[in-house]
């Protein structure tokens, strides 16, 4: 999938205009890889659009130990690496979750949810749009 296709659905998910879906895209990959635990994400950069792999290397800072934070903080996160606010961090989030699961196969999406802790289960579930784009 290449990167105007999946921001694409991510904007369409959201309701968000394209450049802020792609922002968006960005920073929840860039936590989820802060966040995920156990062994590399890069089995799953290689179905992921070219402009997005690059934030799917090694889990944790700088390819150190991940980082133990939960829901609230992965959002938290996310709001503030797009400019966003919370309740545009939670639905581009939703989003992006959705569209991943679309850009990659089941297996690889099982795993990917699975590096995450339980309490993330609800990231990947479909909120509803927000009226606008803020």
């Amino acid at each position: 999938m290449r990167f105007p296709l999946f921001v694409d659905a991510v904007s369409r998910r959201s309701g968000l205009s394209s450049a802020r879906s792609a922002t968006i895209a960005r920073a929840v990959l860039q936590t989820m890889v802060e966040r995920m635990t156990g062994g590399r994400s890069g089995d799953l950069a290689g179905h992921l659009p070219d402009e997005l792999d690059g934030y799917l290397g090694a889990p944790g800072p700088v390819g150190g130990p991940p980082m133990a934070f939960g829901p609230a903080e992965f959002l938290r996160r996310v709001g503030e690496r797009a400019g966003v606010d919370d309740a545009t961090a939670r639905t581009g989030t939703a989003a992006v979750f959705a569209t991943l699961r679309e850009a990659v196969t089941v297996d690889e999406f099982r795993e990917m949810v699975a590096r995450l802790p339980r309490d993330f289960d609800g990231m990947s579930q479909p909120i509803p749009r927000p009226p606008y784009d803020t």
